[in-house]
């Protein structure tokens, strides 16, 4: 059994006659419940729940620092190529959009591990475009060798591999995984996804599984919200971590809630997602799964990034640049999408002490 036939149990599940049958005083009980099913969970995404974002906070806390301690892991995305055959109509890499396409050299790639590496962060997430013609699995493999020089915990946001491929990365330095599903509902799925191998569903949602299966330590869903619902996207996501939590329990598994930002190309989303519902998602998730991260990326403004650190925010990117070879190469290029947050790692580590957090910069070191 894979998380596909997880997702057939649920798919055309009425939620909205679910959501009208919510009452607050079923909420109230639920915030109080040791463990959640996942139609509590449902539940606390609902419209129902709005109301008691107070309670969910509180409870969302105490677990937080009951979990993870009062603490965040700070880490930055490296783009290493832009090359991409597929035609995702929300990505500014996609096949049709017109760009300067590159790939970073092994020289650049030390370039751009150097500078990240004086900030003190020893945690990296390495993306690409699906291209495995220009970012081919021997490319990214050499890429991690020079990288862990610098590094003590690399991650990875490419094209969904094959089993024994992520077993070659994992035994080259790799340690942790993170892709998005983009969203759940298949049928959405398709319609955003109109040509390129990312077309098949299938093989994307059970990408996860054959990273664990290879001995992935970490591995971080997620759907980008604005694509489509997001109670039903939330939902889904949810469930695919707790499936993955049950199936690999000796595995680290985290969730991304993150927003659709503007980007080369001019999509726009056809749902918003305001920072309320944002919240609700983030608090609904923390009291489903109390032992699963919550990464937040540099897509969200300052204020609302400072706030969400004492709402179960666990994994936090400083210093980010979406464009290849942006730190120190091609300053000025089109990067994946516009970021919000431009603060740097001694900037994001302040605002942290500020709040009597602390930022963690290394909590793995590779053998």
């Amino acid at each position: 059994m894979s998380f596909y036939e997880v997702y057939e149990q649920f798919r055309g599940f009425d939620m909205e006659s679910f959501f009208k049958r919510v009452t607050g005083a079923q909420v109230k009980k639920i915030i109080t419940k040791n463990r959640l099913t996942e139609f509590d969970y449902l539940a606390l995404l609902s419209p129902a729940a709005e109301k008691h974002l107070e309670e969910m906070a509180q409870r969302a806390r105490r677990l937080t620092v009951q979990h993870f301690g009062r603490v965040m892991m700070l880490f930055t995305p490296l783009y290493l190529s832009n090359y991409c055959v597929n035609q995702c109509v929300y990505c500014g890499f996609q096949a049709k959009n017109r760009l300067e396409r590159k790939k970073l050299t092994p020289d650049e790639v030390e370039k751009e591990a150097r500078m990240i590496a004086a900030t003190g962060l020893k945690h990296l997430l390495i993306l690409t475009g699906e291209s495995r013609r220009e970012s081919s699995v021997a490319y990214i493999r050499a890429c991690v060798e020079i990288l862990k020089k610098y590094f003590t915990s690399i991650n990875i946001e490419i094209y969904p591999l094959e089993e024994e491929e992520y077993a070659e990365l994992i035994a080259a330095g790799v340690d942790g995984l993170t892709i998005y599903q983009e969203a759940y509902d298949e049928e959405i799925y398709d319609q955003l996804h109109p040509a390129g191998p990312k077309r098949n569903y299938r093989f994307r949602l059970e990408t996860p599984e054959r990273a664990c299966r290879a001995g992935m330590r970490a591995v971080n869903v997620g759907a980008l919200l604005g694509l489509h619902d997001w109670r039903s996207e939330a939902f889904f996501t949810g469930l695919h971590a707790n499936y993955l939590q049950d199936t690999f329990p000796e595995v680290e598994v985290s969730i991304s809630p993150p927003r659709i930002r503007p980007h080369l190309g001019g999509f726009q989303p056809k749902v918003k997602v305001s920072d309320k519902n944002l919240v609700q998602y983030m608090l609904a998730f923390r009291l489903y799964m109390p032992r699963g991260g919550i990464t937040v990326s540099t897509r969200e403004p300052v204020w609302l990034r400072d706030r969400l650190v004492k709402l179960g925010a666990t994994r936090m990117s400083a210093g980010s640049c979406t464009a290849v070879g942006g730190r120190s190469v091609n300053e000025h290029d089109d990067g994946q999408f516009e970021i919000s947050d431009e603060r740097s790692v001694a900037e994001m580590a302040r605002m942290l002490y500020r709040q009597g957090c602390q930022p963690v910069y290394k909590d793995w070191q590779m053998i």
